[in-house]
């Protein structure tokens, strides 16, 4: 098994260096070792070590932020893109595989095994929040809150008496979550929607505009397709009402038919790091630090023309 020196920097805080999507790809195939010097960097968007390697370097970002495809050799995001040097792998594949919730949100419950899920879901609506600066989804929160108690279980506008300590076993007792992005941009996808569907709760989504194309529409309700919040809340207290027209929801797909298949795209993922790993080109990091030491190299040479051109000598 060939060996291979990988290393990760800029990622969010807690981030596991050998138990994360690309690490345990990497394995399958390779003798994987963690090293200050590595062939292959893989970095994020929370910091800028990542311009202290000279290497390749593999950008993944789970915000709402573009790649910037001077600084790196390959970038996977949520973005659509048509760059060869670019893959779409939004941040709620990470979850999915970390995880292992690929079995349940896969699975489809009978119409009495729905039935009996939410007869069990004893509370309306909640949100868990940290984020304070999506005014779209405090302000639907706050609209919502006027015709029926809703729960914020996290930091932002707490009502449940101090932030939760544990999400997945907050909201698995409500039948709605609002799920809104932090933002919205096509293809911006996280793990929001996921969440509250592998509760068994029934998502209240806004974000990503093409959405449906990862997640079945008929399984959450997608604030971008009601005419008006008014509609919308109508559309709710309605289904709290009926729990046929909740049941019908419970039993639908989560993933859109036009979703690439979650090991197919594990597949695709690997042979794009594996081609790069079998068929190096020099990477992006050298080709900046020639330029660079260049630019080093003619400002020394013109350094007294600037300094005389300046007044600065």
């Amino acid at each position: 098994m060939k060996e291979i020196k990988i290393n990760f920097t800029d990622f969010w805080p807690g981030f596991d260096k050998t138990n994360n999507y690309f690490y345990n790809l990497l394995v399958q195939n390779y003798r994987v070792l963690i090293d200050e010097q590595p062939d292959i960097l893989f970095y994020s968007c929370f910091n800028h070590d990542y311009l202290n390697y000279n290497c390749t370097r593999i950008f993944y970002t789970p915000e709402n932020i573009r790649p910037d495809f001077t600084a790196c050799d390959f970038a996977f995001s949520f973005d659509y893109s048509s760059r060869q040097n670019h893959f779409r792998l939004p941040l709620y594949s990470f979850y999915v595989e970390l995880l292992g919730l690929l079995p349940k949100l896969t699975s489809i419950p009978t119409r009495d095994e729905a039935r009996s899920i939410w007869r069990g879901k004893t509370e309306f609506c909640c949100m868990v929040v940290s984020n304070p600066n999506s005014a779209k989804r405090l302000d639907f929160f706050r609209n919502l809150s006027k015709v029926k108690r809703v729960a914020s279980g996290g930091a932002v506008l707490n009502n449940v008496g101090g932030k939760v300590p544990d999400k997945a076993a907050f909201i698995k007792d409500y039948k709605f979550v609002i799920s809104f992005e932090n933002s919205s941009y096509d293809g911006y996808t996280t793990e929001k929607i996921m969440e509250p569907i592998y509760e068994d709760c029934i998502p209240i989504y806004w974000g990503n505009p093409l959405v449906s194309k990862d997640f079945n529409s008929a399984r959450f309700l997608e604030y971008n397709s009601f005419q008006n919040e008014e509609e919308l809340i109508a559309r709710l207290l309605e289904i709290d009402q009926n729990e046929e027209l909740a049941i019908d929801i419970l039993m639908q797909p989560t993933f859109s038919v036009d979703k690439v298949a979650h090991e197919q795209e594990k597949e695709q993922v690997l042979d794009i790091i594996s081609n790069m790993i079998e068929n190096p080109k020099k990477p992006i990091a050298q080709q900046w630090w020639r330029y660079l030491h260049h630019c080093k190299l003619l400002y020394r040479k013109n350094k007294k023309r600037l300094l005389v051109k300046f007044k600065l000598l």
